[in-house]
């Protein structure tokens, strides 16, 4: 809120609320992770993002720079996306070998070569739509990208030998009671009946992390929270009733390196 001295002319048009600070909302410390096993993993390696555009992805992206790998692939179907999350790479990171691919995981044959030609040793698959409300009227699509995007990234992941693929799920996956939380559910009972490590014909690794409310990630409820703020309100919740737990972007990435 403002301070008192700020409605010294009344309550005119000039008072402002302050944007929400997304840590603020947190109630609780932020959590240190294990970061020299995530350098352990990282560093040196061939790793490759789909989705890294995105507010997941990108974030992953800058962490996954920060340990030192040996060449990273970028993934997006979003050209701005994909852009922005590159030139970053390029202004922090310029000694960094790296590829922007402009691909939809939804085209098996484009993502099979790119794969092949990149030979990564490990893939972190954060590409989804998740848009609840989104994918309820366009279920088709969910399922195209969240079902059918996943197969044809695992199943490049194995038929070349990737050594790990990560899948960012969601907790909307638990018992689903919408098309996003089943098509994610579906996607990772693939991933679970594909992982066979060890076995002579299958000598890669898929696990999959679930995520709840990340704070300031595309799709968060925070940001319409803050437009319903600044419209004067009211505020939307989903039910009364309602539990949400939140973490911040870094937190979940460094979740996911651990």
């Amino acid at each position: 809120l403002p301070k008192l001295t700020d409605f010294k002319d009344g309550l005119g048009d000039g008072v402002e609320v302050k944007p929400v600070a997304l840590e603020d909302l947190l109630g609780r410390a932020q959590t240190t992770l294990d970061r020299d096993a995530m350098r352990r993993l990282i560093k040196g390696r061939r790793i490759l993002v789909t989705g890294a555009g995105g507010s997941i992805g990108t974030e992953l992206v800058r962490q996954i720079c920060a340990f030192g790998p040996d060449r990273l692939a970028l993934i997006d179907q979003s050209e701005f996306g994909l852009y922005s999350v590159d030139m970053e790479v390029a202004r922090t990171n310029p000694d960094l070998e790296r590829r922007a691919v402009i691909a939809d995981v939804r085209e098996r044959g484009r993502l099979d070569r790119i794969i092949e030609q990149e030979a990564p040793e490990l893939v972190f698959h954060a590409a989804a739509l998740k848009h609840v409300p989104l994918v309820e009227t366009n279920p088709f699509e969910g399922v195209m990208t969240n079902v059918i995007g996943t197969v044809n990234m695992a199943d490049a992941c194995v038929r070349h030998g990737v050594d790990t693929m990560v899948l960012v799920s969601t907790d909307k996956a638990v018992n689903p009671t919408s098309i996003m939380g089943a098509s994610k559910r579906l996607a990772e009972i693939y991933c679970q009946a594909l992982d066979r490590a060890g076995e002579a014909a299958n000598r890669t690794q898929i696990v999959t992390v679930r995520f709840g409310n990340v704070l300031g990630s595309t799709g968060s409820v925070v940001p319409l929270f803050q437009q319903q703020l600044a419209a004067g309100g009211p505020l939307t919740v989903t039910h009364p009733d309602m539990t949400r737990y939140f973490m911040t972007v870094r937190e979940s990435v460094e979740l996911i390196l651990q």
